[in-house]
């Protein structure tokens, strides 16, 4: 029992060191992210075939409350260095007050996207709050017809009763559970085609409880994968975590059972 009890505070004390360490380095990098990036530019349609970099859907990266594109520099590289180009960040304001008016700008900027680099569709990795977006985008907004693979970190899918103290904004109100957001997104969501993949953590100090950040809807075709011994903001940087993504990524087949997919263990 004594053995049990300090391997939990050991792993506790481990996931605490790192999430420091990463919200110091995330401190200094945000600078860097404040402002959009510039949009890659349209591949050359006389370019000889495997010239290109990269291949498959492009990746849309996005943010979680109060972050910006900053987050996910590692990720970034991560999915680079696996063939997945282009791979671009969207930046919404920080002053957004409104769930579903960022994922209407989600929306848009995925068209934009669509329309720049000739493909028909796209894959989006989000974070926390950015998660949320892009499922509401998804589910009911039509971006299932654009969204391939929806990937999500550390999301609220559920709503957490973390940081009382913030609930004065209007956003952080529309992760609370029971919000009229959460309820839209517990709808029927009949024929949906995105695929979804949820990955949360045992260690989640953001997500109360931790399983809010599994899905569960009867509509959905979903795949949650549990990560264990890592925090809230080490999501978007742990290689492990990365290299599961990627993973997921490369599934093309609609048809995929959950027992068939990667990552049904615990991946940090």
């Amino acid at each position: 029992m004594e053995l049990t009890r300090l391997t939990k505070v050991t792993t506790a004390l481990k996931a605490n060191a790192l999430e420091l360490a990463i919200l110091t380095g995330h401190l200094l990098l945000y600078p860097s992210g404040i402002v959009s990036e510039r949009p890659e530019a349209a591949p050359d349609p006389d370019a000889a075939p495997g010239t290109r970099p990269g291949t498959g859907r492009p990746v849309v990266l996005l943010h979680g409350f109060v972050d910006n594109r900053s987050v996910f520099v590692l990720l970034r590289r991560s999915l680079v260095r696996h063939g997945r180009h282009p791979v671009e960040s969207f930046n919404y304001s920080p002053l957004t007050c409104d769930l579903r008016a960022a994922a209407e700008l989600l929306g848009r900027h995925v068209e934009e996207v669509c329309t720049r680099t000739g493909h028909h569709e796209v894959d989006i990795v989000g974070h926390s709050l950015g998660g949320l977006i892009a499922r509401y985008y998804v589910q009911r907004l039509g971006g299932d017809a654009r969204v391939r693979t929806l990937v999500m970190l550390g999301t609220p899918h559920s709503g957490t009763t973390a940081v009382p103290w913030a609930g004065a904004h209007p956003l952080v109100r529309q992760m609370r559970p029971g919000s009229d957001v959460l309820q839209e997104l517990a709808e029927p969501a009949q024929g949906c085609r995105t695929r979804c993949v949820s990955f949360w953590s045992d260690r989640d100090q953001v997500m109360i409880p931790v399983e809010t950040a599994r899905l569960d809807h009867p509509d959905l075709r979903v795949h949650n994968v549990q990560v264990s011994g890592i925090g809230h903001l080490a999501l978007p940087v742990h290689p492990a975590v990365a290299a599961g993504i990627c993973e997921a990524l490369d599934i093309d087949e609609p048809d995929t059972t959950p027992e068939a997919e990667p990552g049904a263990a615990s991946v940090a």
